[in-house]
């Protein structure tokens, strides 16, 4: 279980990672271009890695219902929500969009609970209440009502929840390499056929170098994060595993500082708030063990 929970810091890790950087790639390259693009990269990645190590025996087992779930989760995990996310940002501030998608974790809780009987104790609610004061803090003050970027972005996090509950039954019986493969492989087929009924394809012949770079560079950063999430999502609880993925919000933060050289207190005292949200959900023994167990790691690297 311990590894399940280091692969998923991770995961949080690349995905603090990803936020800092995918902003300057975004600014550069037509979003819907943009996710199509990288899906599609990762998805290339993926099936030569499949191929080297004959995952392909694997994939002619499935039964018609685990290629249904598959294909589910490439719809409702590696596209839809993708195009809904990206057009509800550009109709909204950047920090409520942010703010609802990191309430994620609330509906993953709520789904894991009815649909795989997974158990959210008191531990569970206090760290709960932790992250959504943290994430809180980040918007300053709550809406008086959605408008139209938000409700799209709040739908893109429900079926983000949704796949991720699909995706912690599925990777039961399979591995997380080809449940990753799947999301980001049927992802693609169905952003290319958005692409084509809105005749933005065409886009893609203007994309410059620069942007190819980026797209490559941000490409190379998802693939380490569907391949860390999957991987260890097979191992914890769903409802855990999306509590620590708020860990990317203090880790953006650190690269902030890092490259900017500033940051404003109310980012300080949020990612306080959500790593000891993190902690509670965890427990603190578990937490303890496991930053024992990677210091050994990395003593071990170094000598």
């Amino acid at each position: 279980m311990r590894k399940g929970y280091f692969l998923v810091f991770l995961t949080a890790f690349i995905s603090g990672f990803a936020i800092f950087i995918n902003k300057f790639g975004v600014s550069v390259v037509n979003p819907n271009i943009y996710t199509f693009l990288r899906v599609l990269t990762v998805a290339i990645f993926l099936t030569g890695l499949l191929l080297f190590l004959k995952d392909w025996r694997k994939l002619k087992n499935l039964t018609k219902k685990q290629w249904l779930l598959l294909i589910t989760i490439g719809l409702i995990g590696g596209s839809i929500p993708f195009l809904l996310f990206f057009k509800g940002l550009s109709l909204t501030n950047a920090a409520q969009g942010s703010f609802i998608h990191k309430t994620m974790f609330i509906w993953v809780a709520f789904l894991a609970a009815l649909f795989l009987k997974e158990k959210i104790d008191k531990k569970f609610l206090a760290g709960g209440l932790l992250l959504f004061l943290g994430s809180l803090i980040l918007l300053k003050k709550l809406p008086y009502s959605l408008n139209q970027g938000d409700l799209l972005i709040f739908l893109a996090t429900l079926l983000w929840a949704t796949e991720n509950t699909i995706s912690k039954y599925v990777l039961r019986d399979l591995e997380g390499r080809i449940v990753a493969w799947a999301r980001m492989f049927f992802g693609a087929i169905f952003i290319l056929i958005f692409l084509l009924a809105t005749n933005q394809l065409s886009l893609i012949s203007g994309i410059t170098l620069k942007q190819i770079n980026w797209v490559l560079a941000t490409a190379v950063v998802l693939f380490g994060y569907v391949m860390t999430w999957y991987s260890g999502l097979k191992f914890i609880p769903v409802s855990q595993a999306t509590v620590i993925l708020l860990f990317g919000s203090p880790i953006t933060t650190l690269f902030s500082l890092i490259m900017v050289g500033k940051i404003n207190p109310q980012e300080i005292f949020s990612g306080i708030l959500i790593i000891f949200g993190i902690i509670f959900v965890i427990g603190f023994k578990e937490t303890w063990q496991m930053i024992k167990e990677i210091k050994k790691h990395l003593c071990e690297e170094l000598e």
